[in-house]
Parts: structure tokens; sequence; C-alpha cells
């Protein structure tokens, strides 16, 4: 079998022959250029994950050496493929969208351009997950996020689409500053620059710099993944982005913050007290709460998705802090439980946000808005992409048979598993961490009926929306694709969770496939692992159907003791064939019980005096989102001005109220940071007097004070 690291280096290899293609051909050909290459580089990309994860061994290939530096080098383990694997299946569904959605741009942007930094882009994100080295991996990452910036500015003669840009370029800088500390601390420490020798040793690190590395790499990372406070760049990017770019945003780069983390404080240096895994957990609670609430009251649907992104991110971090806890107090089985839930979320987040972002991009460009209160009624006009919408959906708000809803089930009962810890404040705080799990689930429902009801039911509430017609079928095969892989995510846990526990088991030294998927399918080579009279009561109830299949079993359950032989248990499997069972026998129910029946009349019903129901008179997302404004007003804290004006000298005046949402992170962080800056900038002002005998003392001060320090 061909080393993993070789077919991605072919991958990479891909990328740079299509930016060729790309100048080589006319304007009118990028888009299939692009699309092809895409897709043809996404195939080889996935083809090189499935190899990483079945090789399971570490692969490497040295490239060259750099005086004082040292070596370069690509490496591909279970981890780097499984995320290689990820990026690879959604650059395939993104790249095929494109070959439609890019058609909409031509003439609009310079598709030359675009087509090279879309390739490249891919191209550094390959380059990130094989990087075996500090300086490899850093040069990567830069690429990485000078190209998500470019993309991002495609409209760069707006406003808005600037100013996103380079703040999300900003703190993406400040974000990568402090990575590099870390990794040099790292290096420095091990006196080398490679990723498995700074591995090997770390063993006997003091806890000062493991503080420092940890906080230094979760900051600079989390700036990457949208984690509260450093978030304020995401849902501003993403409205001015393509929506294939938003696609690749939030369904492949956050999941390079994600990567980052888990490389450095499971791989690197693994973290070895619950310090650190309490603050990434709470961090990861709090911005799932921000991102749903926001994301159940804006109404411009990339937005939505955007702070959906914040929410789904934190959702997965908060899996990595429960494993980080739990490893470091000595329960491995628990921690491989919260990592594997972890995982599976980012798996199925980048699978269901992006076929969300594709459908809003159909959306966009079919309706000519992406505004809620505009919107309705699109499923008669677009009907396949209200489906697979739906799809998207349903699995967003974590709703079974989809996918969403087994990794966020499993990520509150990984949680629970608190109960085996004696610190009542480390319990306190998987007590908080859950709370916020439940509520983030609540509003994620709220947030996505809202979404859909709005955007696709009822009736058009604008004219654009009225004469929206639907999108290509290059565009709806891209969207099926990724809506039946969520929907094979989401009813095959027992065959997902084994290929993610042999990510995870080497970071944990624990199974999490051993604990959570019983071998119930007694005809396979499992052993006995479970005693026979357990396997016989869960036979009694339906546990063997399905054993022709190959694999353990369908039921994902964790066991305890004798006094509470099952903690926690779930099939979705078995869930989707009732669910289907039941659905089609209601449907025959009412066909056979209405099927005799006299005639339906259909009359003009009474409207009470009003002709016609207008869409104004609808109900709208901006009314459908109230309570939840009413609820958190006091957490959101909107700036509200009235605005009275006089319609006639007889008639009282129209008094105009608007409500302009003020996002938490300003207020609460950037605005204290900004006046602080301000207040010390004016108190500095008065040291500039234009005297040069003052500036002359400025100097001999310092230069006294560094004899006496130094």
């Amino acid at each position: 079998m061909m080393h993993a690291v070789i077919i991605a280096a072919i991958c990479l290899g891909i990328m740079v022959a299509g930016m060729a293609l790309v100048l080589l051909l006319s304007d009118k050909k990028t888009a299939a250029v692009i699309a092809w290459v895409g897709i043809t580089g996404g195939l080889i990309a996935l083809i090189a994950g499935v190899s990483g994860l079945a090789q399971g061994n570490l692969t490497g290939v040295m490239l060259w050496s750099m005086p004082g530096l040292g070596h370069l080098k690509l490496y591909v383990d279970r981890m780097s493929a499984l995320f290689i694997l990820v990026s690879g299946l959604v650059f395939v569904a993104v790249s095929l969208f494109s070959a439609q959605y890019m058609k909409a741009y031509a003439g609009r942007i310079r598709m030359k351009t675009f087509g090279i930094e879309y390739l490249a882009l891919f191209a550094s994100i390959i380059a990130v997950l094989v990087a075996g080295d500090v300086f490899s991996f850093l040069i990567a990452w830069e690429g990485m996020s000078i190209l998500s910036f470019l993309t991002v500015n495609t409209h760069c003669e707006s406003t808005p689409a600037r100013r996103a840009a380079y703040l999300m370029l900003a703190i993406g800088e400040a974000g990568t500053l402090s990575v590099t500390v870390a990794l040099i601390l790292l290096a420095n420490k091990a006196g080398s620059t490679d990723f498995h020798a700074i591995a090997t040793a770390m063993a006997h690190v003091g806890p000062g710099l493991r503080w420092t590395v940890f906080l230094l790499s979760f900051f600079g990372f989390a700036t990457k993944v949208g984690l509260f406070p450093v978030n304020t760049w995401l849902p501003k990017a993403h409205p001015v982005a393509p929506a294939n770019v938003s696609a690749m945003l939030s369904g492949l780069i956050l999941n390079l913050g994600i990567y980052g983390i888990l490389r450095v404080n499971f791989m690197l240096l693994p973290v070895n007290s619950p310090g650190p895994g309490i603050v990434v957990m709470l961090t990861g609670a709090t911005s799932a709460v921000i991102g749903i609430l926001y994301a159940t009251i804006t109404n411009d649907i990339k937005q939505v998705l955007a702070h959906s992104s914040i929410e789904n991110m934190g959702i997965i971090t908060t899996g990595m802090g429960a494993a980080m806890v739990f490893h470091a107090l000595g329960h491995p089985v628990f921690a491989s439980m919260a990592l594997v839930a972890a995982l599976y979320h980012m798996v199925n987040h980048s699978m269901y946000k992006s076929l969300l972002f594709l459908g809003a991009g159909s959306v966009d460009t079919r309706a000519g808005t992406r505004d809620l209160d505009r919107l309705g009624g699109l499923m008669r006009v677009m009907p396949w992409t209200g489906v697979f919408m739906l799809a998207g959906v349903m699995a967003i708000a974590a709703l079974p048979p989809f996918n969403g809803f087994v990794s966020e089930w499993l990520s509150i009962e990984a949680l629970l598993r608190s109960v085996e810890l004696a610190s009542t404040g480390i319990k306190l705080a998987f007590v908080l961490s859950g709370i916020a799990l439940a509520l983030t689930a609540g509003l994620a429902v709220t947030a996505f009926v809202r979404f859909f009801a709005m955007g696709f039911l009822g009736m058009p509430r604008s004219e654009s929306a009225r004469n929206a017609r639907e999108t290509g079928p290059l565009a709806i095969t891209a969207l099926a694709l990724l809506a039946i892989v969520s929907f094979g995510l989401g009813v095959m846990p027992t065959y997902v969770i084994p290929a993610l526990d042999r990510v995870s088991s080497p970071m944990t030294q624990a199974s999490a496939a051993t604990a959570l998927v019983p071998p119930f399918f007694r005809n396979q080579a499992f052993g006995h692992e479970l005693p026979d009279g357990f396997v016989r009561d869960f036979h009694n109830i339906g546990a063997q159907v399905g054993s022709t299949l190959p694999g353990r079993g369908l039921v994902v359950m964790h066991r305890g003791g004798k006094s509470n032989p099952v903690v926690f248990a779930m099939s979705s499997s078995y869930t989707f064939v009732m669910l289907a069972f039941l659905l089609g026998l209601l449907f025959l129910v009412v066909r056979f019980a209405t099927a005799r029946r006299a005639k339906t009349v259909h009359n003009q019903p009474w409207d009470g005096g009003i002709p016609r129901l207008w869409p104004e008179m609808t109900y709208t997302a901006t009314g459908f989102a109230h309570p939840v404004r009413v609820l958190f007003e006091t957490l959101l804290r909107p700036k509200v001005s009235n605005r009275r004006q006089s319609i006639a000298r007889h008639f009282r005046m129209v008094i105009e109220h608007r409500r302009n949402e003020v996002y938490l992170v300003d207020r609460l962080v950037l605005k204290p940071v900004s006046q602080a800056s301000g207040w010390i900038a004016n108190k500095l002002a008065v040291m500039h007097n234009g005297k040069v005998n003052a500036y002359a003392l400025y100097i001999l001060i310092t230069i006294i004070l560094a004899f006496v320090l130094f």
C-alpha cells in the first residue's frame, strides 16, 4: 500500500498543476478547471486519509535541511489522516458546487486570481496537516492564513469585505504569533524542531513551561477556531465571502484550529493537570452558548450559520477539555469517550455546515437575498435545495436520525461521567458545562426551526423570493452528497466510533470502541467480552438484529457495574428503522382511512373581511426570535433608538423603533481594551512635548534603569 504521505504529496502536486492550468486557460474556463481539479485533488486527499487511518503507523518524508533550523519533514499519522479525510470529502463537494456557482461571478471578479487562491488554499490546508516539524507547520499555517484572507476578500471593492478580511487577518496573525512562541519554546526545550522528537523529549517538563505553552497555543489556535473572546471576525467574514469559501472556512479551516490544539496539548506536550482542561472546557461551553444565542436572533442566513459555527466549535472544544481533565485525573476510558465525541462532532459539523453554506449560496444567487424576513416559500420554487437544506437543518439541530444527534448526545453523556470524579470544584465545572450544552441544544432547535420555516415555508415575503428558481444539477448533486454522508454518519455510529477510536486511543491510552460498542453480534470474532446473561437480555429486546452485518453491533452503550449494568445506551440505527416504520404505517392508515370518503369540496374560507393575506401580515423571523431577545435582554443589551416623525399637522407622529445588536465580544472585550489603550495613549502623549532636553532625559533614565536591572 502506498504511504499516505506520498498520496498527500500527490494531492499537493495536483493543486499546483491546477494553478498553472488556470493561468494558461481563459477566464471562461476557470470555473470548470477549479471544479474538476478540486474534485480530483479532494478524492486523492480522501484516499490519503483512508490510507493513513488504515496504516496507523507514522509515515514521513524528509524534504530538505535548513541550516541551523533542522529538516523540513512531511508526516501523516492517524490524527492528521482523519483531518485529511474530512478535508478531502468536503473539498470534493465544494468543488462540485463551484462548477455551477462560480458562473454567477463571471465578469464580476478576476476569475484567474480567485481560481489560483482557491486551489492554493486547499493545498495550504493539506500542507498544515502533513507538516512534521515546527517550521514547515508555521510556513503552511501562515500561507493558509494569508490565502484565507485573500479568498474572503474576493469582493475587494466592497468596504465591508475589506474590513472583515483585515479583521480576520489581524486576529489570525495575533494567534499565529502566539503559536509560534509556543512551538519555539517546545523546540528549544527538546533541542529539535521535529514533532516526533519534541513529543519524545517532553517527559520531564516543569509546570511553568507547561502552562506557558498551553496558554500560548490555546489562545493562538482559538483565534482560528473562533472561540470566545477571539471570535468577532467570524460573523463578519462569512457574509462577505463567496458561499464556497464560507463552506471551506467553516468546514475545513476552523478544523485546523482544533487540529492544532490536539497536536500541541495532546501529543507534543500532553497536559498532566486538570487546570488546562477546565479552561478549555469552560471556554468551549461559553462559546457554544454565545454562538447559538446570536444564531437565534440574526436574520442574515450566512450570519446565522457563522454564529452556529462558533456554537459547534464550542461543543467540540468542551469535549476536548473534558478529555483533558479525565486523562489528567487518571480516567483514560472516560477521556477517550469525550475525545471520540469531540472528533465525531468535528466530522459531523464539517459535513452539515458545508451543506448549509452551499445551500445558502444557492438561495442567495437564486432568490437575491439572504434576509430571512424577506424570504419564505422557497420550498415551492427550490424543492431540491429545500429537501437537502432540511436534512442539514435536522443534522445541525441534533435531531435523529442525522449525525448531529449522535455526537451531541455522546458529548453530554461523556460530561455526565464526571460523577466518578472526587473533586467538588471540578464536578461543578462539568455541571456548568453540561448545563451550557443543554441550553445550547434547546436554542439550536429554536434557531434552525426558525431558519428553515422562515426561509422555505409559508409564502414569499418579497418579489425576489417569489421569482426564485431551482439551482443547477451540479450544485444539487453536491448538496445531496453532503446530505447522504450526514445521514450515514447518523445511522451508523457503531462503525464510526471504532474508526475515530483509532485516532483517540494513542492520545488517551484507552479504547472508546471497547467501552461504547459492545459486541452484540456474537458470530463475529470479538471474543466473549460480555457476560452471557447480559447478552441474552439484550438479544431478547433486539440487539442482535442486523447480525449478518460486519461489526460489533448497532447499539452504542456504556456499561457500569453489577448495580448499574447500563449507564447509557442508544441506537440511532434502530431509531431510524422505527421512525421509517411508524411514518410508513401512518401514511398507509391515513390513505386507507380517507380512500372511501366522499369527494372533498374546497370552498373559499371565511377571511374576516380580509380579501387576501399579504406577506406583511405573516409571521417573520424577527417576530419568531422576539421571545429569545426578551429573555436574554440583559445579556444582549442592544442599542435601541426611537425616531419621531410627524405625518401631517393634525395627526400623531410616527415612532420608528430601531434595535441594533451590539456583539457581546465587542462590548465586553474589545471596547474596554480600546478604551484602556486610548487612555494610556493620551497619558503618554503628554510626554511628547517637542522639547529636546526632555527627550534626552528619557534616554538617560532608560539607560540607568537598564544598568540597574540587567
